[in-house]
């Protein structure tokens, strides 16, 4: 049997409620919700002895049942002479013609009227942007205090047999306040759940805001249940007394995965410091780690910096609830989910400086563990949070330090990220012997394509940087090239401070940076009349706009014109290498074929897993390399470089970084 009208307008109609209820029977209908689904904020909210009027009150059994449990001075009315509704608002306002307006106004002036000073009026709804807007509203206007309620979720609803609504119900709870003559406060707050919190908010757009977030996420968990592969989902769950996120969702379905009783889904936490790994940063790589685990559906979990974890169990008691509404269909009653994580555990992270600098933004500088059991610190720009800026390894010293100094402080029940938690000495515990970027390793590797590498120790080498982050990379050269004289140009001072501060490094007589735009550093060398020369000039500069498809270097630095001038300061013999990150092919072809018309000898080496791809720019095509011819360049550079007490990577094969480069 039909009984929905065939407008929204109809809702409004006398004529549409007596058919609907003639149509229905003596079954009560539960608009919106029964007493037990209601009855948390309906205590909460209205007191035994209180005088109750319920308007819009249809067949409903809810006075009734609030009668049974002690409520016993209730009054109903509505237009048809029965018991009692929710949504009589949401019906009564069904469109914003101003016919309409005045009669809500004139129903809201009167529960107003009948309201004593510290009376509360109760409306159950959906909570539509019209109706938000105009209930709020009136009674923000009036002096009143406007809280909101989230009492059912759309997933409450899909679980049941008859879905009712795709939309969550809310509970606004307006509490009348005596008027004071000339003063403007307004309070609005949110209640998340039915017996949670109320969080304040500082205006009544905020509140509308909040409210829409909860009904798109309601939508999200209904479509989530109702079908499989909706692409590529994130949310982010927020901590719920101060609004900021404290856990990252991605779904992952896994349409090709046979359903059996155990596999329908699981939870996987990603260790602190992980997140900005390719197999839990990267889409490809989360559909890859759902693959392997085996579920029909995996969610993954980010655990934000700034938030204070006590562990695995914690965690699990936190998210069990919430993650259950992101369940697929078809998932047996009342089975556990399991959680999942690496070495069942949630990882260190430990924020050792943050700031905020002018041109980059806020940033961090945080210590985590790797899957190693090592420690590595990393700069990281809260712009970008899931990119790593820079990274260096500590010294297993330092880290056995952080290690025992995290025992004694758990001894003293203090959470093992917290502030306290810092090394003694940031600048003197870098390995400086170990490079963590794999493009920066490539990078490195490509000073086998100048001529006689194993001279290079010997041989004076002049190279610029532009870009210095946290400084390894021209630190790398300065302490395993003896004879190198290294120009690092960084625009930002405040990433020269964090270099010298906490990634160990120093500048010296042959080691200089400049704090100055790359742009016109390097135009300023183009224009004299004694130009320097370098044998090797290497980019290695983010974009701060995050719009552009090409995130490394910014779109100006692969202009003809500035690469000309770029040419004008390169030796003949010398290799000009860039760092270059571009999620826009087209725009890629475009710079490679750019740079192949100053650069006529171009070789291409893309970083597995990552965006990156490094290039390595010549200017004679003649002095080209057979790929058999790099790897032996590249060996008799590092056996130079592995000479006794020269603190050598061991894992590091400089060989095996130029294997797969391929000649543009």
């Amino acid at each position: 049997m039909n009984l929905l009208p065939k407008s929204a307008r109809d809702f409004g109609s006398v004529d549409y409620w007596e058919k609907f209820f003639q149509q229905r029977g003596k079954k009560a209908f539960e608009w919106y919700g029964s007493y037990l689904e209601l009855c948390g904020v309906l205590h909460k909210y209205i007191k035994p002895r209180e005088k109750v009027l319920v308007i819009g009150c249809g067949n409903s059994e809810l006075s009734e049942q609030l009668y049974d449990v002690g409520y016993q001075d209730i009054v109903n009315i509505d237009i048809s002479e029965v018991v009692l509704d929710k949504g009589t608002l949401d019906a009564v306002l069904t469109d914003e013609e101003e016919k309409t307006l005045q009669q809500v106004d004139r129903m809201l002036a009167e529960v107003g009227r009948v309201l004593q000073v510290g009376g509360r009026y109760l409306c159950i709804s959906l909570a539509q942007a019209h109706i938000l807007k105009k209930a709020v509203g009136h009674f923000s206007r009036e002096g009143w205090m406007v809280r909101v309620h989230q009492v059912a979720n759309s997933q409450d609803q899909v679980l049941e047999a008859e879905p009712r609504f795709s939309l969550p119900v809310f509970a606004f709870i307006m509490t009348k306040f005596r008027p004071v003559p000339g003063s403007a406060l307004q309070i609005f707050e949110l209640c998340a759940q039915e017996q949670g919190k109320p969080v304040r908010l500082e205006s009544a757009e905020r509140l509308a805001e909040a409210v829409r977030e909860r009904q798109q996420y309601a939508w999200l968990c209904s479509q989530l249940y109702r079908k499989a592969g909706l692409g590529s989902v994130s949310l982010d769950l927020c901590d719920g007394d101060t609004g900021e996120p404290r856990y990252t969702l991605h779904v992952v379905d896994s349409p090709t995965v046979k359903p059996s009783r155990d596999n329908h889904f699981a939870i996987f936490i990603i260790p602190q410091g992980r997140e900005t790994e390719w197999l839990f940063g990267m889409e490809e790589g989360r559909k890859q780690l759902a693959a392997s685990a085996g579920f029909r559906r995996l969610i993954t979990v980010a655990l934000h910096r700034g938030q204070q974890y006590e562990g695995m169990d914690s965690i699990q008691a936190e998210l069990s609830a919430r993650v259950m509404e992101l369940a697929p269909a078809g998932m047996p009653s009342q089975q556990q989910v399991p959680f999942l994580s690496v070495g069942g555990d949630i990882g260190v992270r430990t924020v050792q400086h943050q700031n905020c600098s002018p041109l980059s933004g806020s940033y961090v500088v945080e210590d985590v563990q790797g899957d190693d059991k090592h420690y590595f610190r990393r700069l990281i720009f809260l712009s970008n949070r899931n990119v790593v800026q820079s990274e260096a390894r500590l010294l297993k010293d330092a880290s056995h330090r952080a290690q025992k100094k995290r025992k004694k402080d758990r001894k003293k029940q203090r959470p093992a990220n917290t502030p306290e938690d810092l090394l003694a000495a940031p600048g003197q515990s870098i390995d400086k012997s170990y490079l963590c970027c794999e493009h920066h390793k490539a990078m490195i590797a490509g000073l086998a394509l100048l001529r006689n590498p194993e001279l290079l120790l010997e041989t004076p080498l002049a190279m610029l940087v532009v870009g210095l982050g946290g400084g390894s990379l021209p630190l790398f050269v300065h302490d395993h090239f003896p004879k190198s004289c290294i120009d690092a140009v960084e625009i930002d001072p405040s990433m020269l401070d964090v270099a010298t501060q906490w990634f160990g490094f120093s500048q010296s007589e042959r080691m200089k940076v400049h704090i100055a735009d790359g742009l016109d550093y390097i135009t300023s060398l183009a224009g004299r009349e004694a130009r320097p020369r370098y044998n090797v000039i290497m980019f290695d500069v983010d974009s701060k706009d995050p719009t552009l498809g090409m995130s490394c270097p910014p779109p100006a630095f692969v202009d003809q014109p500035f690469l000309q001038k770029v040419k004008s300061i390169l030796t003949p013999e010398g290799v000009f290498i860039l760092n270059l990150v571009c999620r826009d092919l087209g725009l890629k072809d475009s710079v490679l074929t750019g740079l192949k018309a100053v650069f006529p000898l171009l070789y291409v080496r893309r970083i597995e897993g990552e965006v990156n791809e490094i290039l390595f720019c010549q200017l004679h095509p003649e002095q080209k390399l057979a790929t058999s011819e790099l790897l032996e360049m590249a060996q008799a550079l590092e056996q130079t470089l592995r000479k006794p007490a020269r603190g050598w990577d061991d894992t590091y094969i400089l060989s095996d970084m130029l294997k797969t480069v391929k000649i543009v």
